[in-house]
């Protein structure tokens, strides 16, 4: 290639091969008026410097810390699997003295109390037997009464079956009963409400 000339590729819809054949027909490209080509310094393209460990590492905690944040927590972690019968549900309120435990067991004897479970005792299950029974407890409690919450206390409504799993999660509400009444223990005048879904199986 002769010093007159050079070869780069412009921003256009063309790539311009020979400079020079191009330059010197300035009645179709008058857009270029380059006269000395040779002295053309094509830059290349920045390189980004690569990410050092550290600043690997931070990424990474970064997006383990957000996806924690994310998950659910469970008093029994990981739960076995189970055969699913059916689901009771029910809702429970603490209006006075402002005890979220007791809105909760409220909430569990609501969602049993109208039910009867004759198939496990009478054999109706081929192969199971009343002691397979399995429960999967799932409460919505307001999140900032859960540290207050006494799962212990919650689990004794339940007068059998195995339970596999006690999960709280955000949920339920506290809202106004419209009157504080001290000599019942109140503190204020918030209303406690617990939803509790109850799962049953082997």
């Amino acid at each position: 290639m002769t010093s007159n000339s050079c070869c780069l590729l412009l921003n256009f819809p063309f790539q311009v091969r020979s400079l020079a054949n191009y330059t010197s027909n300035k009645k179709n490209f008058p857009f270029l008026r380059l006269t000395n080509p040779s002295s053309l310094r094509l830059q290349p393209p920045p390189i980004s410097a690569p990410q050092s460990k550290a600043t690997s590492a931070a990424m990474e905690a970064d997006q383990s810390t957000t996806t924690n944040t994310s998950t659910s927590t469970s008093s029994s972690g990981s739960c076995p699997p189970m055969n699913l019968l059916f689901v009771e549900m029910g809702v429970g309120y603490d209006q006075h003295g402002q005890d979220i435990t007791a809105a909760a067991m409220r909430a569990c004897r609501d969602a049993i109390s109208s039910n009867s479970i004759p198939a496990f005792r009478r054999g109706s299950i081929p192969g199971v037997t009343f002691d397979q029974m399995k429960l999967q407890i799932k409460l919505g409690v307001p999140h900032s009464l859960q540290q207050s919450l006494d799962i212990e206390r919650v689990k004794s409504v339940f007068p059998y079956g195995k339970i596999m799993k006690f999960e709280v999660v955000d949920g339920g509400l506290i809202c106004s009963s419209g009157v504080h009444v001290e000599e019942m223990g109140d503190k204020n005048d918030d209303c406690y409400i617990v939803n509790a879904a109850v799962y049953v199986g082997y």
